[in-house]
């Protein structure tokens, strides 16, 4: 089974698309697919798809879903099975046998095949070791592969529940993280200005996300637009304080500082004795 939700929900058994159109069994096929190979209780299950007020026959609802799924599921199995040859490629699995009743729920077997969402968190997870251990080379193409597995947001085409959105927001927590250290990992790399178009998009995109901003901030000062670097700053106060009533980090305020405090941007791997510690040291690491 090959399943795919960084983008629209797509789930495939030897090949085959099986897809409900109905938006309930939609929901309850994405719920099983972000946890294949784990059990999904009933009662997230039932959460998602009629909230905090699930009528009576909440249960025996689900389990028509779950049927007509598996209908779905044997119909895929039997086309694979058709295509390779009379031995069939299913080699005897039944529908019941990929969608599981198990004690409290249901489990979605992967046996084996890809996820799009298991592949991205191991790819960024090497990424992520690779940036602590200064491999930032190595750091920025694993995670621009980790990158590159997401077709859009997140189950694109699914109505959303309860349980389902706060699954797709932890996903772009997760997205977004992972583009902010394959980002530092090219500054360090010195490819500021290669970076310059991207975090433009991205900084009109996230507002107040501080980090990007220090990151655009970062790119054009070494790009030597110094000037632009500081108006980056004043428009995320701005927005800071205008949508959040915050004030910028200290660790950006120090940033602005240091870039105030310099004329001109630092010579790759040059010191500037005139600005802290903190800030001299994240001015110098990216150049």
């Amino acid at each position: 089974m090959d399943i795919d939700v960084l983008g629209p929900l797509g789930v495939r058994v030897g090949g085959v698309a099986v897809m409900p159109t109905a938006p309930k069994p939609r929901k309850v096929l994405a719920l099983l697919a972000l946890h294949v190979d784990r059990v999904v209780p009933v009662g997230l299950l039932v959460e998602e798809l009629w909230g905090e007020r699930p009528p009576r026959s909440a249960r025996t609802t689900l389990q028509t879903y779950i049927l007509q799924l598996r209908e779905l599921i044997g119909a895929a199995l039997e086309q694979g099975a058709g295509s390779a040859g009379e031995q069939g490629a299913a080699g005897g699995v039944s529908a019941k046998d990929v969608l599981v009743t198990a004690p409290g729920g249901y489990v979605l077997k992967g046996g084996g095949g890809l996820s799009d969402v298991v592949e991205f968190e191991r790819l960024a997870g090497m990424g992520y070791r690779a940036m602590d251990g200064e491999d930032f080379a190595g750091a920025a193409r694993l995670l621009r592969e980790a990158l590159a597995l997401w077709s859009g947001s997140a189950l694109a085409d699914v109505r959303a529940g309860v349980q389902l959105e706060m699954e797709v927001r932890r996903l772009e927590e997760t997205r977004l993280c992972a583009l902010y250290q394959r980002i530092e990992a090219d500054l360090r790399l010195g490819r500021h200005r290669e970076l310059l178009g991207e975090l433009t998009v991205l900084v009109s995109r996230y507002r107040t996300h501080e980090n990007l901003h220090g990151q655009f901030m970062l790119a054009l000062y070494r790009s030597g637009r110094r000037g632009e670097a500081l108006s980056v700053y004043q428009r995320l106060r701005q927005a800071l304080v205008r949508d959040l009533g915050l004030e910028p980090s200290p660790e950006l305020r120090r940033l602005q500082q240091a870039i105030l405090k310099t004329s001109e941007p630092t010579p790759h791997g040059a010191r500037n004795e005139a600005v802290n510690a903190g800030a001299r040291d994240r001015l110098a690491r990216v150049g």
